[in-house]
């Protein structure tokens, strides 16, 4: 999966994240809920990995494991830092603390996400304080945080105030202005824009493209709107029921659509082209229960293309060229 021209800043092998369902007394035997079923790819230092599908496919789940906010079930995260290869799970607690001004996180909500007790200079010190990148009162630190919040779009004037005081998008701002003065290598953008009014979520992907260049930023963008995620991403990752299922550059993506479930959600893109007849394609039935899966591919129970094949056997993660990744034992490329 390696590009030999690219720096690998995480390698995800066999990812699988199982939660236990609480036991009943019609229900005695144990069973997990398959948030992360598999999951094997790597992400390159400076790229933004867009990260799509359905409500409770597993995406979310995805990028808190990598964090470690989820212990993985099993497989490995190794992260690639200074020529080390550090297998996070191995890590104890207090040496992840240490790691995690590294890997930061910028939450969905920036209604929920910060203290309303805090001011925004509080909320913005209070890693720099824990990770001992500055002591607690030092004159230095208001003005490194003055910094930050300009570069995040923030007047200085704001850093007395409280949550309550701003709008959405200035909520958010003040989010990843709180990740961002960490000088982390990777961010995990958890649907960073979706509560966001359409205006400003444009406001916000700009800035992250700019924080992005200007701090060789690291992304993986969680999200279910694929005109947010064609516009900031590089390579775009498509998952169903907690298995990947394409990976590919994003032109190629859109291009070059070699699964059925990309196909459909593609498909349900708003167009403003009148000449555009692009078929919509519907997806019959209820996405199946994470906790007791399809039999062979997950999505055969959906897929208008299915075949006894897909019934029986679980189709493989596979190069397909143009690092182009799919799991599908019919792909659309090969139908007539």
């Amino acid at each position: 999966m390696e590009n030999e021209n690219r720096k690998v800043l995480l390698t995800i092998r066999d990812l699988k994240q199982y939660f236990p369902v609480k036991k009943t007394k019609l229900r005695e035997a144990q069973r997990y809920v398959r948030a992360n079923d598999g999951i094997s790819l790597d992400i390159y230092a400076g790229e933004t990995l867009g990260l799509v599908g359905e409500s409770g496919c597993g995406k979310s789940t995805f990028g808190r494991t990598l964090l470690q906010l989820y212990p993985q079930t099993e497989g490995q995260v190794i992260y690639h830092k200074d020529g080390k290869d550090i297998d996070l799970k191995s890590l104890s607690k207090e040496k992840m603390r240490v790691l995690r001004k590294d890997l930061q996180l910028i939450f969905q909500d920036p209604y929920s996400s910060l203290n309303p007790r805090m001011t925004v200079g509080q909320i913005i010190g209070e890693g720099l304080v824990s990770h001992g990148i500055f002591k607690r009162g030092d004159p230095a630190m208001k003005d490194y945080i003055f910094k930050v919040m300009e570069n995040c779009g923030l007047d200085t004037y704001m850093f007395g105030r409280y949550p309550h005081q701003f709008s959405g998008g200035q909520r958010q701002r003040i989010g990843i202005a709180r990740s961002l003065a960490l000088n982390p290598a990777f961010v995990v953008c958890d649907e960073a824009v979706s509560a966001l009014d359409v205006s400003i979520q444009s406001q916000i992907l700009n800035l992250l493209s700019d924080l992005k260049e200007q701090q060789n930023l690291t992304y993986l963008f969680i999200t279910h709107d694929l005109s947010v995620v064609k516009y900031i991403s590089d390579r775009i990752g498509v998952m169903y029921l907690g298995n990947m299922v394409e990976l590919a550059p994003t032109e190629e993506l859109f291009a070059n659509t070699l699964h059925p479930y990309t196909e459909a959600l593609l498909s349900a893109i708003p167009v403003v082209d009148e000449n555009d007849k692009r078929e919509r394609i519907l997806l019959e039935g209820d996405i199946p229960s994470p906790v007791n899966p399809p039999s062979g591919c997950k999505f055969h129970t959906r897929c208008r293309y299915c075949q006894q094949k897909c019934k029986e056997e679980v189709p493989q993660w596979t190069n397909v060229g143009n690092d182009h990744y799919v799991a599908c034992h019919f792909p659309l490329a090969h139908k007539e």
